[in-house]
């Protein structure tokens, strides 16, 4: 079974429901969580995901959707492939 990795990055306000929105658009993607992290600094929320997109054909829609529910919630959300990732933050 083979995995493709990317990263979800959530930031923003705390508020009720963000784990549950941007879990939600995940799970009708049928995209499995491999971990997450998820902090609250003061009042801000921070969430890292790896999931694994092996079966997702279309990225770009998922940014979209993902991008959708930031919009109506006030987050920053962004998914990246894990080599990108990793390329863009090497020191």
């Amino acid at each position: 079974m083979n995995q493709r990795r990317a990263i979800v990055s959530v930031i923003g306000k705390d508020q009720v429901g963000i784990i549950a929105k941007v879990t939600n658009v995940l799970a009708d993607n049928k995209i499995n969580i491999l971990d997450i992290s998820q902090t609250i600094l003061q009042d801000f929320f921070t969430m890292m995901m790896i999931v694994d997109v092996a079966d997702n054909k279309d990225l770009e829609s998922l940014q979209k959707q993902l991008v959708k529910v930031g919009k109506t919630m006030n987050l920053n959300i962004n998914i990246q492939l894990e080599e990108i990732f990793q390329a863009m933050h090497r020191v």
